[in-house]
């Protein structure tokens, strides 16, 4: 098998933007949707993987009902969870705990919510799903996971990515040895 193009698209930008919205549904706003809408014109993929939440999930079925691709949605896309710090404005926590998490995400995850270990181990079990040229269009942690399983990169490593919103990331992915394990991956663009 050959290597295997995938696009990691952040998801435009939703209502309460700014906030720690991990699970939270926050819906997308119109012009979030239009920015994916329009950064996808570029790229080469046969199918389109979603979050279920919906600020990927609608972006994601209008591109693929315009490219006349399939539309999976896949839970497993979905942001880290942050527990009691959903839906908060980071200003708001007290700052020794945020840099604790931002520091160290599994030795001190949000209160009740996902360790950075938790986060990889399903990205890692989505990705090895992948056979097709993918558009996936989740959220800034599940690409940082991405990143860190396919790249090698450390938390701290991701955390230096600047990933906007509709930010695209580029990847190339090499065939490992078992079915549905990535040897590992080339970065071969990012637009922010």
């Amino acid at each position: 098998m050959s290597a295997l193009p995938i696009h990691l698209m952040r998801h435009g930008a939703p209502q309460l933007a700014g906030r720690l919205l991990g699970h939270l549904d926050a819906p997308p706003e119109a012009d979030g949707i239009a920015h994916c809408v329009e950064r996808a014109r570029g790229l080469n993929f046969t199918q389109v993987v979603t979050s279920d939440l919906s600020r990927a999930r609608a972006p994601g079925a209008i591109v693929a009902a315009e490219r006349g691709v399939g539309h999976i949605v896949d839970r497993r896309w979905r942001e880290l969870h942050f527990g009691r710090w959903e839906g908060a404005d980071p200003a708001s926590l007290p700052s020794a705990d945020l840099a604790r998490f931002w520091d160290d995400p599994d030795g001190f995850p949000p209160p009740e919510g996902e360790s950075w270990t938790d986060l990889r181990a399903r990205i890692g079990q989505a990705l090895g799903d992948l056979v097709e040229p993918t558009l996936l269009i989740c959220h800034a942690g599940a690409m940082r996971a991405a990143l860190a399983i396919l790249c090698g990169f450390d938390a701290r490593q991701g955390w230096t990515i600047d990933l906007p919103y509709g930010a695209v990331l580029s990847l190339r992915l090499w065939p490992g040895e078992q079915p549905s394990q990535w040897a590992g991956a080339q970065i071969t663009g990012l637009t922010a």
